[in-house]
């Protein structure tokens, strides 16, 4: 049937797996919510100077 290395092999490749998916799931989130603050921040720039020059 199975030999123990294969077993092996099967836990390493569900490691590896699970490893690069949470990695993925961590790196989509960070980079979302960067670009949502940055974005932010340009917006609030921009309203800023636009109420300064109005002034």
């Amino acid at each position: 049937m199975f030999e123990f290395s294969q077993y092996l092999g099967f836990l390493l490749f569900l490691t590896i797996l699970t490893m690069g998916f949470w990695l993925m799931f961590f790196l989509v989130s960070f980079v979302s919510y960067w670009v949502g603050g940055a974005t932010w921040e340009a917006y609030k720039e921009k309203r800023k100077a636009k109420k300064e020059q109005s002034v």
